[in-house]
């Protein structure tokens, strides 16, 4: 899985600041940025994502180039509405020589490491024999979820802390999971202070909601916190 941050907006901290600015002061649109110090950037960012009050963060959007990824893993991504999707079109793209992506547990056993290569070579002639019957179109269908795909994903702050959120549990999905975690690095390199409590709950609040199904990892975060 490759994940780059290809384009974001410039000065993303200092833009979702003076958005902040404009709900706690009475300054004009044309003063919102003069004299803002670092200081007060990262005061007014931990103010906003502490009380929940998110919408300045809409105002920060960053752009990724993903590859390396399944189907699968597409189809979880673009339940994400509040973001902008480019994909890789089956469509018109020949996939006659389609890489795949394997689950590691399929990698760690042999015989079914076997017995899925094996399948997906089926799969793989028979997509060249539909290939040549009906238009390349129908002929996709046969091709599986594990099909390898690449995508330009964008998303603004509010909606990546969201996905964070979901994406960064442990009872995520693992290849989501890795997705979101390679995601959250890149912002964290340009706008370290607006994602610093970007994630799961139990790493922002010492809390999860996952009830029964908790991997129990709330209860070290708060153990850590204490001491």
């Amino acid at each position: 899985m490759k994940v780059e941050l290809i384009a974001y907006t410039p000065e993303p901290e200092e833009t979702v600041a003076a958005a902040a600015r404009l709900c706690y002061s009475s300054l004009g649109a044309s003063e919102l940025k003069n004299d803002l110090t670092r200081e007060e950037v990262v005061a007014l960012i931990k103010k906003l994502v502490s009380s929940g009050h998110l919408s300045p963060l809409e105002h920060a959007s960053f752009t990724f180039a993903i590859e390396g990824v399944s189907r699968a893993l597409s189809h979880q991504l673009v339940r994400h509405r509040i973001a902008s999707y480019s994909q890789r079109s089956q469509r018109y793209v020949d996939e006659q020589n389609f890489l795949y992506i394997t689950p590691p547990s399929i990698a760690a056993h042999q015989e079914a490491l076997d017995l899925y290569k094996e399948t997906m070579e089926v799969i793989r002639r028979a997509y060249q024999k539909l290939s040549k019957m009906v238009p390349r179109e129908d002929a996709r269908y046969v091709l599986p979820n594990a099909t390898e795909t690449k995508l330009v994903c964008t998303m603004n702050a509010r909606s990546l802390h969201n996905f964070f959120r979901l994406r960064c549990c442990n009872r995520a999905q693992w290849e989501i999971r890795e997705l979101a975690m390679k995601m959250r690095e890149e912002v964290r390199k340009v706008a370290p202070v607006l994602f610093a409590l970007s994630g799961p709950p139990c790493e922002t609040e010492g809390i999860c909601w996952e009830g029964e199904f908790s991997c129990g990892r709330a209860e070290e975060v708060r153990h850590r916190w204490k001491t």
